[in-house]
């Protein structure tokens, strides 16, 4: 009887520690970076979110899926640009798988390795879009190799269940003796502006030392016109003046001069009745009478 006790409290403890093992084997614990799909015998079962979950060890197997946003390299490539260049072309991808459950599916069910499939087809976009435009337009337009790659890989990655975050067009190097080309040619067009620039500033300043030296020359011809029309205008108020004040005493000097000659000579004058001696002094001199204003004017003086 003691035997038998004994045989069913180990089959209990057996039991039990299987149990244990059946529910410690089959924890799981899902955290928020990722999500689950969990199988049963090899079909989907159910989605599995953030958290603890319990499956059926041996009989369910769960899968976790990154939900975070990850980041490929589509690795170098030679590709011909559309003027016959080899140009070593390289870029990366970010992307995340979207965290709902539909999204979850696609891209483990309806795509064979998702992350190596973006690269090839992003190796593949980067071909045909680099392909028809020249190396000089390859470089100057990443932003828009940038765009149509990112659009292209959505628009194709629509049923993998992924988001395509962004693309960054990392280099598009061409051949090195087309390289030391092109930054010759860059070193000329610079050497050149710096040429225009210095002679536009040469010529600007030739120009304003011209302006400069003519409005120097139109101030001193200025002067100068200013300076003949002072002299002139001082020139005519002497004439006034000499004839207002001046002429009038040398008729009357002239006159006196004729007179003493007359009398050193013992000289006989005939005055004319009606006539002043002065004036008749005066014709004897070959001047002409003076005015009656005049000569009370002077008589005045």
């Amino acid at each position: 009887m003691n035997e038998f006790l004994i045989d069913h409290q180990s089959q209990i403890i057996i039991i039990a520690l299987v149990l244990f093992c059946l529910f410690a084997f089959g924890v799981r614990v899902i955290r928020p970076t990722h999500r689950g799909l969990i199988e049963r015998l090899g079909k989907y079962k159910r989605f599995a979110e953030p958290g603890f979950h319990w499956i059926i060890p041996f009989v369910e197997k769960m899968y976790r899926i990154n939900i975070t946003e990850q980041m490929i390299n589509a690795e170098p490539q030679e590709i011909i640009t559309n003027d016959n260049l080899n140009a070593r072309v390289d870029a990366q991808v970010y992307f995340r798988v979207k965290p709902d459950e539909e999204s979850v599916k696609k891209s483990t069910y309806n795509v064979n390795n998702f992350e190596y499939q973006i690269v090839n087809l992003a190796r593949s976009t980067l071909r045909n879009i680099i392909g028809t435009m020249t190396l000089k337009s390859a470089n100057s337009e990443r932003n828009r190799i940038n765009t149509d790659l990112l659009t292209i890989l959505s628009k194709e990655t629509s049923s993998w269940g992924l988001d395509v975050v962004r693309t960054e067009l990392k280099e598009i190097d061409p051949p090195k003796d087309v390289q030391e080309t092109m930054n010759k040619v860059v070193k000329a067009e610079n050497e050149k502006i710096a040429a225009i620039d210095f002679a536009t500033a040469t010529e600007t300043a030739a120009d304003g030392q011209k302006r400069a030296e003519i409005k120097k020359a139109e101030g001193i011809k200025q002067a100068e016109i200013l300076k003949a029309e002072g002299e002139s205008q001082a020139i005519k108020l002497v004439n006034e003046a000499a004839n207002q004040y001046f002429v009038g005493n040398a008729q009357l000097l002239k006159r006196l001069q004729v007179v003493e000659s007359s009398l050193r000579n013992n000289a006989k004058i005939v005055v004319p009745s009606n006539s002043e001696l002065v004036n008749v002094i005066g014709e004897l001199a070959g001047v002409l009478p003076l005015p009656r204003e005049k000569e009370k004017e002077i008589k005045n003086k």
